[in-house]
């Protein structure tokens, strides 16, 4: 019960102080962990604060150091590097038939990513895999091709095996704007420097939220017969569980193959680089580094083979990965676990 209550505690201080640790330099990511001393692994519960490079203080300005504590609970510096959607890659994945999670997969207009999962709604049976693959961030359409493998991976028109269901949207910070009045405004001055022959417009821009729960997308199987839950070298899942600080994961995914790895931060706030536009994302799981480009997508098992986690982004330092649970409950769907 006490570590419930400091749990409790640390969660309501990290939820308080993310926009000001977001506001120094270099700041990438923070998150709850334990701390670590030297090359001591402690129990310290701590706000463990990414970065994408470390400095020496005497190189921070006063305001850019991050403080020993806050709110009385530790925090500890790690270095993590850039972290970017796990989208492209340089290593060719096969065709199979049938598909299975594990493989390559993608929008027929990106390059190449992970099949995750195969879920469920009732009898109709979907492919779960990133936003980023299967609807090429936001930009494609219910019913655009998918492609197995990927095209980076020679995929084609001939290798179609669904079509994209539906996809959580990615909140770049900002959207078309459908107010009238500006949308009126930006097109008077648009008559006026089309008058002068000015070639350039505006667009009426609305600000959103900018935060993000997942990278999550489904796509529909042309032919169910040919997609088989057994995710590639791990067998069929076992169930769903959660991740918590210490479990040790594995993934199956279309770059680095089978590979494991250890939770080590959860409640995380992280911005994610998509091919140079920055995006938030809230309530994420590290993990040690455990994936490469193209693994997005995968699913993350703990050695029970129980599903507790979407992989979608990561650095050469930390795998990043978000609660299935959450992923499962915004579509309504389940695992199919035989």
């Amino acid at each position: 019960m006490a570590e419930e209550h400091i749990l409790a505690q640390a969660r309501q201080i990290i939820s308080q102080v993310i926009p000001e640790v977001f506001d120094r330099k270099n700041v990438v990511a923070c998150g709850l962990g334990y701390k670590i001393r030297g090359a001591e692994h402690t129990q310290e519960l701590s706000l463990i604060v990414s970065v994408e490079r470390k400095e020496p203080e005497n190189h921070l300005s006063h305001r850019d150091i991050i403080p020993k504590t806050f709110d009385g609970i530790y925090t500890d510096v790690i270095e993590t590097g850039h972290i970017r959607a796990l989208s492209p890659a340089l290593d060719p994945r096969a065709r199979q038939r049938p598909a299975r999670p594990g493989i390559s997969i993608g929008h027929y207009r990106i390059t190449a990513g992970t099949l995750g999962l195969l879920v469920q709604r009732g009898e109709e049976r979907f492919i779960l895999s990133n936003n980023h693959v299967l609807a090429n961030c936001n930009s494609a359409a219910r019913g655009d091709a998918i492609w197995q493998p990927g095209p980076l991976d020679g995929g084609s028109n001939q290798d179609q095996i669904a079509t994209l269901a539906k996809f959580a949207p990615l909140d770049f910070g900002q959207a078309t704007s459908d107010c009238n009045i500006a949308s009126s405004i930006a097109g008077f001055i648009n008559m006026l420097a089309g008058a002068t022959g000015s070639s350039h417009r505006l667009q009426a821009i609305q600000q959103t939220a900018g935060q993000n729960l997942m990278d999550a997308a489904l796509a529909k199987p042309d032919d169910p017969a040919q997609i088989l839950p057994h995710i590639l070298e791990l067998g069929l899942p076992a169930g769903v569980g959660a991740p918590a600080l210490g479990m040790a994961v594995q993934k199956m995914g279309r770059t680095t193959g089978l590979t494991a790895g250890t939770v080590q931060q959860i409640d995380v706030a992280v911005n994610v680089d998509y091919n140079g536009r920055p995006v938030r994302f809230t309530d994420q799981i590290f993990a040690s580094s455990m994936s490469k480009p193209g693994d997005s997508g995968s699913a993350i098992l703990d050695m029970e083979k129980r599903v507790v986690g979407l992989l979608f982004a990561g650095s050469d330092q930390v795998t990043i990965f978000t609660p299935i649970q959450r992923v499962l409950e915004h579509f309504n769907v389940t695992v199919v676990t035989q």
